[in-house]
């Protein structure tokens, strides 16, 4: 409500999984400023929709994320805003864009949920 920019900022509260698809679709990139984060969900989902990312270098992220995204303190606004305006700029090669979504794929094949639940299954038989 403070912002100068408030009629450009769209408050939506609880979207659905067809709305944050089509949200992501239409995105230019993506900002995740957490000040802490135990995993990372959201970022990845960008990337794995072809979304450039900019995140906090806090908590699990940079461990996460890795080079695929342009990761930032998340207390410096400045830091946050140069990389937002910078992916977001329209003179930004295509090129150097499709290098950052390259990354994001790849960086999301790591997270595979049938390759994580057969480790699972892997190490509780380990245990017993």
């Amino acid at each position: 409500d403070r912002s100068r920019s408030r009629d450009r900022i769209a408050q939506l509260g609880f979207v659905d999984d067809q709305q944050r698809a089509n949200l992501l679709a239409g995105a230019t990139v993506f900002a995740y400023p957490s000040l802490y984060e135990g995993f990372g969900f959201p970022p990845l989902e960008a990337m794995q929709s072809g979304v450039p990312v900019v995140a906090s270098d806090a908590g699990s992220l940079p461990e996460i994320l890795g080079d695929a995204a342009h990761l930032v303190t998340p207390m410096d606004v400045d830091a946050l805003a140069l990389a937002l305006a910078k992916l977001s700029d329209p003179d930004l090669d295509d090129g150097t864009r499709a290098k950052i979504i390259a990354r994001g794929h790849l960086r999301v094949r790591r997270y595979d949920w049938d390759i994580t639940a057969a480790r699972l299954v892997e190490l509780y038989r380990s245990l017993q």
